[in-house]
């Protein structure tokens, strides 16, 4: 039966609405993002100061603190970029914004490839924290490197199943790494700090100005999470507030850390101690320090000389310095699991987030019919962690080869994020800016903030250094950017799509598959 319906004058219609193209829930405050920054940020710190020691030696905090730095001035530019873009994608974001599609690639395809490597260091390192309960996880490097790659495979295909990141959960396991760091850093600096061997390990122990430059390079993995904090903005309410005050609020916790972990280490052991037994694991060697190190009743005889006192300072004193070796233990490859994860899932937000704008292929943003995850790139991603991490059955050089590779990725997206805030200082200087960064020098009629101004100039630098003197960064580093760079000549000309202007509308298959 033929249907000859036709409208009649006051007939209402009612239109399906569209489906977003990110329908991400925004209900993230300044506690959940700052957890999930300082859930990246706090891990780092248990490899870090390893990977930066092998190389600056007894020049190790003043590597971390001129790193700090680079990190204040790209944590301010992220505010402002981020305050202006609150959306997913980070430097890329911004790179799109400020130039074009050509350059928000190139740097979300560098932040991918620091995130592939957060996966694979972070999974790295969990063998050596857990060989305090089995000592063969820290002593052979093949069983220690096959555990790595089965966590990575493991995580792979629960988040390709499906899992739920939940905020409190991040927020629980970040306030206790942040007290378990504050309590090794009050330990230490009772039980081991020593200013006169502080300065002796750092003045006899001093690098060459390579070495010095390239641990600064190597430090920057060590300030991870302001662009995870970033590409979380479209899960924030009211990001133009909340996520600058969690990364000012990150600044401030991550410098003190860093700085008292840090000036802890190189008392409790000497440079050459920390890089030949506890390389891998230098916060665990941290406690083993402390654990050996006085007696609790010199100790309390340092604060009073009455009985009472003596017994209760001995008491809580025995107890912490007797669990904090096995404590670190457990805390540093728990957080270190959170982190491998979290990288897995970030890189496959960033995916969807290029793929959204057609910046790669949307196929790497497909979402599973079942599982409704974006397995493609979960799977692809987590495959390159694993082929990054054989070279860590036989080459002894690995730790120091993955951390150079992260400040290959990471300061090349670092260095465009600073030019991108710039340059939109100068094209679109009317643009509104909830968060503006103060101290600017004027430049033809423009401010331009004098702290991304050296945020650039250093990155590129540094960036530069790991470039002339890490052979193995370079040509895996620019292999990665070469491969990604005819991935996108290819699809956008595939697309009939111009390589340089902005696309301004999302691909229609991706907001379907969302």
């Amino acid at each position: 039966m033929r249907n000859n319906w036709q409208p009649k004058l006051g007939d209402k219609f009612v239109r399906r609405p569209r489906v977003k193209a990110h329908p991400l829930k925004r209900a993230l405050g300044v506690p959940g993002l700052f957890s999930a920054g300082y859930g990246n940020v706090g891990s780092s710190i248990y490899y870090a100061l390893g990977i930066v020691t092998l190389v600056a030696m007894g020049a190790t905090p003043i590597a971390l603190a001129i790193a700090g730095i680079l990190f204040i001035f790209t944590a301010l530019t992220y505010a402002e970029g981020t305050a202006m873009f609150p959306e997913a994608g980070g430097s890329a974001s911004f790179a799109r914004h400020g130039f074009n599609d050509s350059v928000g690639f190139i740097s979300g395809w560098a932040l991918m490839l620091s995130y592939v490597v957060t996966i694979a260091i972070s999974a790295f390192v969990i063998p050596p924290y857990l060989g305090h309960f089995w000592p063969p996880l820290k002593e052979s490097a093949i069983l220690s490197t096959a555990v790595s790659m089965g966590i990575i495979f493991f995580l792979m295909v629960i988040n390709v199943i499906g899992i739920r990141e939940t905020s409190f959960l991040n927020v629980t396991a970040a306030v206790f790494d942040l007290l378990v760091q504050l309590l090794i850093i009050a330990l230490g600096l009772l039980v081991v700090f020593n200013f006169d061997l502080l300065v002796n390990h750092i003045t006899f122990y001093w690098p060459s100005t390579e070495n010095l430059i390239l641990g600064i390079a190597l430090a920057a993995i060590a300030y991870t999470g302001v662009e995870t904090m970033s590409q979380m903005a479209e899960e924030t309410k009211r990001p133009a507030i909340r996520v600058p005050r969690a990364l000012i609020l990150m600044i401030i916790t991550v410098l003190i850390l860093f700085g008292g972990v840090s000036t802890v280490g190189l008392s409790a052991m000497s440079p050459q101690e920390l890089v030949t037994s506890w390389a891998t694991d230098p916060v665990a060697g941290i406690a083993h320090s402390i654990s050996s190190g006085i007696t609790p009743q010199e100790i309390a005889s340092r604060f009073s000389s009455q009985a009472e006192v003596v017994i209760v300072l001995t008491w809580i004193f025995s107890g912490l310095r007797d669990l904090l070796p096995g404590l670190v233990a457990v805390l540093a490859a728990s957080i270190l699991f959170i982190a491998t994860n979290a990288g897995l899932m970030g890189i496959s937000r960033l995916a969807f987030s290029l793929g959204r704008y057609q910046l790669i292929p949307p196929a790497l943003g497909t979402v599973h019919s079942r599982f409704k995850t974006p397995y493609i790139s979960i799977i692809l991603f987590a495959g390159v962690a694993l082929a990054i991490l054989i070279p860590g059955f036989f080459a002894p050089t690995v730790f120091v080869e993955l951390g150079a590779l992260y400040a290959f990725g990471s300061l090349f997206s670092f260095f465009i994020a600073h030019a991108s805030i710039l340059n939109l200082r100068i094209r679109r200087p009317d643009l509104p800016r909830p968060f503006r960064l103060a101290g600017n020098i004027r430049f033809r009629q423009h401010e331009l903030p004098i702290s991304a101004i050296l945020g650039l100039l250093g990155t590129v630098v540094v960036w530069a250094v790991v470039i002339l003197t890490q052979p193995y960064s370079r040509w895996v580093g620019l292999a990665w950017m070469a491969i990604g760079l005819a991935i996108y000549l290819l699809f956008r000309r595939r697309r009939r799509l111009p390589l340089g202007q902005i696309v301004s509308k999302p691909a229609s298959s991706m907001r379907e598959q969302r």
